[in-house]
């Protein structure tokens, strides 16, 4: 029962990372919204929302998964109620930021309590259904952002897509402060400002140069930001190993990178998170900007797609308990075969796609990207010590949003590059197997670093126990 509760949280933060997508065009409108202001919307939450992962996971360890999960999630939902009052641009972009740090507290909550709670032989399953949340939270930010748009709940306009966290957030809220364990820390917590301040910094000195960089016309500072970033945060891995020596309490646990199997499957997920969000975001861009379809005829088009994703994440668990990594190779394949199919169609068709072309290669992706993603969660945690669960869950979660923010942005800028001033469909579909090469290149590198990951003995499913159901998520 606690399982739904806490994954409320994961589905949260991932529909609001994408739903904006769809609600640009309005937020232009209604609000006035220059580009840079949009690209805040955007890329703000995403730079809060990876910069606090570290710390939140790391506050979570301290002062416990419950409390922290609890508190992350009010948070959370007064942040949605004022991006959803906002007046003007600066409002809502404050809002974001707001909105991202507050999910950056709650969702490294939702591992640790797996990690820390579950049995082993359930953690798995467990895992899995983090991994479908994952996934069709991101799909669902087009698909019901587009829903929403179109039905104009109440006459609200963008502001539901933010509004409708209020009433979600308030029952799991509910529902938590009655099912979440307790955790009572066994002596009193120390934290390193310093360590939360340098990595803070350091990644917010690389985030927003690739937030901003492409609008802006990469000034001087763009270049210095992310030159400068790089000792910054040499430097904080030196004060965290120092802190470390001297018996202290560093908010990155360097040991965690002594697990073979998290420390390999780091560069996994950046791969792998790189191409999703960046082709998710691409995808959206040549649906509603290159083809003309509205939000919610966009958002039905990547329906399959996230239907195929939630049927082979369920099937994903049973799967690598029986074959193990090769899973997840297998996987990688079917999705880098949907980008090769989409390729082949851009250079066939070029301007004359329709979105009918577009249902094969995306299915492609999702069955693929569902056999992958949840595995690579439960390889990459799976011999973490479950009293580091929160360490090592802002870790990856943060690896994971600081991939998926820089993909955007650099695979955003080889797409805008390539649209020229007034862009025809010809120039989308040109710009889109430009970045589908890219996205091709990303799949197979994820693909083939899955080798450096230890391989635990296969094993057979246990027949007596039954699968997850969608309805029992």
């Amino acid at each position: 029962m606690m399982l739904p509760v806490i994954l409320s949280a994961t589905f949260m933060a991932m529909f609001d990372f994408f739903v904006v997508n769809v609600a640009a065009p309005s937020l232009e409108q209604d609000l006035n919204a220059g580009q840079a202001a949009l690209e805040l919307v955007v890329g703000g939450y995403a730079f809060t929302y990876a910069g606090g992962m570290v710390t939140g996971g790391r506050l979570g360890d301290l002062f416990g998964y419950r409390r922290l999960f609890l508190t992350g999630m009010a948070a959370f939902t007064v942040a949605s109620l004022l991006c959803g009052l906002a007046r003007s641009p600066g409002e809502l972009v404050a809002a974001r930021l707001l909105q991202g740090l507050t999910g950056a507290a709650m969702v490294p909550q939702v591992l640790a309590l797996i990690t820390a709670t579950f049995p082993a032989g359930e953690r798995a399953r467990a895992m899995s259904w983090f991994g479908v949340t994952t996934g069709v939270g991101s799909i669902a930010g087009q698909v019901l952002g587009g829903l929403l748009l179109e039905a104009n709940v109440l006459g609200l306009g963008w502001r539901v897509i933010f509004l409708v966290n209020v009433p979600v957030g308030m029952v799991a809220l509910a529902f938590a402060l009655r099912l979440l364990p307790h955790h009572r820390a066994s002596r009193r917590p120390r934290l390193d400002p310093l360590g939360a301040l340098g990595i803070s910094a350091g990644l917010a000195l690389l985030l927003v140069p690739l937030i901003l960089g492409r609008e802006e016309g990469w000034p001087a500072w763009t270049w210095l930001s992310m030159a400068v970033s790089v000792p910054l945060l040499a430097a904080t891995l030196a004060w965290e190993l120092r802190l470390t020596r001297r018996g202290g309490e560093p908010l990155l646990d360097l040991s965690l990178f002594r697990n073979r199997a998290f420390a390999a499957g780091l560069p996994v997920s950046v791969a792998f998170m790189s191409f999703f969000a960046s082709f998710m975001f691409v995808l959206t861009l040549l649906l509603q900007g290159g083809l003309g379809l509205s939000p919610l005829e966009a958002g039905l088009t990547f329906m399959p797609m996230g239907v195929l994703f939630s049927v082979t994440s369920l099937l994903g668990r049973s799967l690598a308990a029986r074959y193990g990594l090769r899973v997840m190779t297998v996987g990688g394949s079917i999705t880098a075969l949907g980008i090769l199919v989409l390729i082949v169609e851009l250079q066939a068709l070029g301007g004359a796609i329709t979105p009918a072309w577009l249902l094969a290669p995306m299915a492609l992706v999702g069955l693929g990207n569902g056999l992958m993603l949840p595995t690579l969660i439960g390889a990459v945690l799976a011999g973490i010590d479950p009293r580091h669960g929160g360490a090592a869950a802002g870790v990856l979660t943060t690896t994971q949003q600081f991939a998926s923010a820089a993909g955007v942005a650099v695979l955003g800028a080889v797409f805008f590059g390539g649209l020229g001033d007034h862009p025809s469909r010809e120039d989308f579909a040109a710009a889109a197997e430009a970045v589908a090469f890219l996205a091709l290149a990303l799949v197979l590198t994820a693909t083939a670093l899955i080798l450096l990951l230890p391989r635990p003995a296969a094993r057979r499913a246990p027949a007596v126990e039954p699968e997850p159901s969608l309805e029992a998520a």
